[in-house]
């Protein structure tokens, strides 16, 4: 209990150092930054503020968790589907998708069948949505829409899961009842300061950005940089893991940052490609859901995994 406590009390202190810096860059008009930017940066930690007293009752309740999870790949799902138009020959796929694979899949998570929840979208969904599409009978710009809702249903809610699943993941080394909710709070804590590092490392150090048409923001230097902060923050919170040696940590922190920029970068683009800049309007002023979970969708599945094959019960050592 007393390491829980810690672990939120260390999330409290550097979320509120994040806040102060937020509002000092958006006083400093003589500095010439980007307000759009400072904006950006603000509406982010202000966010995770929210996601942080969420993830605070996976210490309580691990089901409630894996439910508000589920609403928010549900909510993120359906801003992903109204980028782009759908016809209605979609319409009977996308209710399959909705209201059976979705709930589905977090219901699956929930029970920790992994054998289950590791095939059920990648699998049986892709083959159920080509097909009831093709049922339908049009077949205009049939594999642009069948894919469109494939790569949506993959990405917001398949890898999404994981992030919960995490509450169920067989560790060697888990010390104490709530190991598995800390492992969680860990991970979503290092992918929202890597994102937060790698912007204050781009505004303090970026020259070369990735990719100009998508993201002007979002520089090597910002991911460098972003990194190397992400693995001292972790390195800082070994203890809270499974991971028995510090080093482990801060790799695995590397590993998180690195897929969170590549996440928020493929999201980005996908918006830019549908002429969007933000893609929703539940938290008012924050963009949408899609846009405060891209990061965690590409880093959960990897990270899940990594750990697993690393440090789970299944590992001969």
């Amino acid at each position: 209990m007393i390491k829980n406590w810690a672990l939120l009390g260390v999330v409290f202190v550097l979320l509120s150092i994040a806040t102060i810096i937020g509002q000092w860059l958006r006083r400093q008009t003589s500095l010439g930054l980007d307000q759009r930017s400072v904006n950006s940066y603000n509406s982010r930690v202000h966010s995770w503020w929210f996601f942080s007293a969420v993830l605070g009752l996976a210490f309580f309740q691990p089901l409630i968790t894996v439910v508000l999870f589920g609403i928010l790949s549900f909510w993120a799902l359906r801003e992903f589907i109204t980028l782009t138009p759908t016809s209605m020959g979609d319409h009977r796929a996308l209710f399959w998708v909705f209201f059976f694979f979705t709930p589905m899949q977090f219901v699956l998570v929930a029970y920790d069948y992994y054998a289950f929840y590791s095939i059920l979208i990648p699998v049986y969904a892709f083959l159920f949505i080509a097909a009831r599409v093709a049922i339908s009978g049009d077949f205009q710009r049939f594999l642009e829409r069948v894919a469109k809702i494939q790569f949506g249903l993959l990405v917001c809610v398949y890898c999404l899961s994981f992030a919960p699943a995490l509450l169920f993941l067989k560790c060697k080394n888990m010390d104490g009842e709530y190991a598995n909710a800390r492992l969680l709070f860990f991970f979503v804590t290092m992918v929202l300061f890597a994102e937060l590092l790698q912007f204050i490392c781009g505004r303090l150090f970026g020259k070369h950005i990735i990719a100009e048409p998508i993201d002007t923001s979002r520089t090597w230097e910002g991911v460098l940089g972003g990194a190397v902060a992400s693995a001292i923050v972790g390195l800082s919170l070994f203890w809270a893991t499974p991971f028995p040696y510090w080093w482990q940590a801060g790799a695995m922190s590397v590993l998180i940052a690195v897929m969170a920029s590549a996440g928020a970068l493929t999201l980005a683009a996908i918006k830019r490609d549908r002429g969007e800049v933000t893609t929703g309007t539940l938290i008012e002023g924050h963009g949408g859901v899609l846009s405060r979970i891209d990061a965690i969708c590409f880093a959960a599945p990897v990270f899940y995994h990594v750990t697993n094959y690393f440090f789970g019960v299944s590992v001969t050592g």
